[in-house]
């Protein structure tokens, strides 16, 4: 009796209209007498109409939301829609609220974010039930990705408020990033030369080919229909001549690039040699110093990006993201991005955007703050550098050449004509210089494997060196985003 009264109760309160659906097919008996927890597929829910309370308390995206509507500055963004004309675009809050969980969640694809909108709960409670597709998301992207990359500041004021940076130990490293073009579609100098003699040669022959063609047609407008169809003239280029000329065109931009490229890098060579006293000389071989080399290559996909060694031993079209790291809780303290595959040339490129950061959140480097990087990064004037911009560097030496002078012990005095290299293996010889640097790894690379495993930061999908520049400074503010939601999240603010 009281069981049929709860179900008038349910009645009462759900109209449910009765449905036409064949019923399910019997379980299968089990084995053993077994109860089983209720399971009805058609069962009736009543859930929250606040799409927030579908998502649980302290998750990230709640995190995002409350970012984005109280912490970050959109101002930059807000300024670019002037106009009253055309459909009213989605609002920046949302659009940023998507594409920060997107990238924290390693889904950066617009595709995989447009569907997410519709099956991820999460995101559905970010965009208030809102689903735009993938072109309005790479669009906002492109059309704001210097704000987006500005966020990187942002995400490192509000770690610094939240107390997660101090600063005393900057540890720096770079990782090979994969860039959006395959290296098979890059070619050498030497490769573009024969290419061009080849396909100007191909290019003459369809030339002959087709004036004879055309001479022929001339005779008579029916023999001209039946050779090249009732709607075109007949003096249009062949298809295959089109195709050929638009890669003789791209090929010839493509060497012209590595003309320019070779002689403004010769030029600073020569100005770098004449600063120092040095009168630069003619290659041995007799090449042209101004030309590029045979093995200078271009890739047509990506010009920006560069062929690189990576990790894993292989050779891709990559970038090089470089990252000066927090010893406290691996807060991103600099980001810089190149197409150099060296790292000595970046140390000084991400000293500098330390200063900047540093002015931008008003905070300073305390006395002896240390800097800690690879034997990549080593080099007299890298050394000197990183004392000017007021860091203790402890950077790797390398390994000992027959022609190096021999090491200085670690103990007694420095003698007066000891080369910077041999004071810096000096200092890291020591007892607190082994502590600064073996505390290097721990710092800098894990961070890296973090941001490919969580984030999907190891391949960029923006081509152009600047676009790749963008896309890796906001990955890195996701990053300390992500570190200041696993510390606590906004709430730390307050308490300190």
């Amino acid at each position: 009796m009281a069981t049929a009264t709860v179900e008038e109760a349910q009645g009462r309160l759900v109209e449910v209209e009765p449905s036409d659906a064949p019923a399910s097919r019997a379980a299968a008996p089990a084995a053993e007498a077994k109860t089983f927890r209720p399971y009805d597929p058609g069962q009736v829910l009543l859930m929250s109409p606040v799409l927030s309370d579908w998502v649980p308390e302290g998750d990230l995206a709640h995190f995002v939301s409350d970012l984005v509507e109280t912490s970050l500055d959109l101002s930059p963004i807000y300024a670019c829609y002037e106009s009253e004309r055309g459909y009213p675009p989605y609002d920046p809050r949302l659009m940023t609220k998507l594409l920060i969980y997107g990238y924290a969640t390693g889904t950066c694809s617009s595709r995989k974010l447009e569907a997410a909108t519709h099956r991820d709960i999460a995101i559905r409670m970010l965009c208030a039930g809102q689903s735009p597709d993938y072109r309005s998301i790479a669009r906002f992207r492109e059309r704001h990705l210097k704000a987006l990359a500005e966020l990187f500041v942002e995400a490192l004021r509000l770690c610094a408020e939240a107390g997660l940076v101090s600063l005393g130990h900057l540890a720096l490293d770079g990782t090979k990033l994969r860039a959006s073009a395959s290296r098979h579609k890059a070619m050498s100098y030497e490769r573009m030369e024969k290419k061009e003699s080849e396909l100007e040669a191909e290019i003459a022959a369809l030339r002959a080919r087709a004036r004879a063609l055309l001479s022929e047609a001339e005779a008579t407008d029916a023999a001209e229909d039946e050779l090249y169809g009732p709607d075109r003239r007949g003096d249009e280029l062949p298809e295959e001549l089109a195709s050929r000329e638009g890669r003789l065109a791209k090929l010839r931009e493509a060497k012209a690039a590595l003309e320019a490229e070779a002689k403004e890098r010769e030029e600073a060579r020569r100005e770098e040699m004449r600063s120092a006293g040095r009168e630069p000389r003619t290659p041995p071989s007799g090449r042209d110093p101004f030309a590029p080399k045979p093995t200078d290559q271009r890739n047509f996909t990506d010009p920006d990006s560069k062929i690189m060694k990576a990790c894993d031993g292989a050779f891709h079209q990559s970038y090089n993201g470089q990252a000066v790291v927090d010893s406290d809780s691996q807060v991103i303290v600099a980001a810089e991005l190149s197409n150099h595959a060296p790292d000595s040339k970046e140390l000084e490129p991400a000293l500098c955007q330390i200063d900047d950061n540093l002015d931008a959140i008003e905070a300073a480097l305390p006395e002896g703050a240390a800097l800690s990087a690879d034997a990549g990064y080593f080099s007299e004037s890298n050394v000197d550098s990183a004392a000017a911009h007021g860091l203790d560097p402890h950077i790797a030496t390398g390994r000992q050449k027959h022609s190096d002078p021999k090491p200085i012990a670690p103990r007694g005095p420095i003698p007066k004509g000891a080369t910077p290299r041999q004071r810096m293996a000096r200092k890291l010889k020591t007892k607190k210089g082994r502590a600064v640097y073996a505390r290097r790894k721990a710092i800098v690379e894990p961070v890296f494997g973090q941001m490919q495993t969580v984030q999907d930061a190891k391949r960029l999908l923006l081509r152009g060196e600047d676009s790749a520049r963008a896309q890796w400074r906001f990955h890195c503010a996701v990053h300390n985003l992500l570190k200041l939601h696993r510390a606590g999240g906004l709430g730390l603010i307050g308490a300190t």
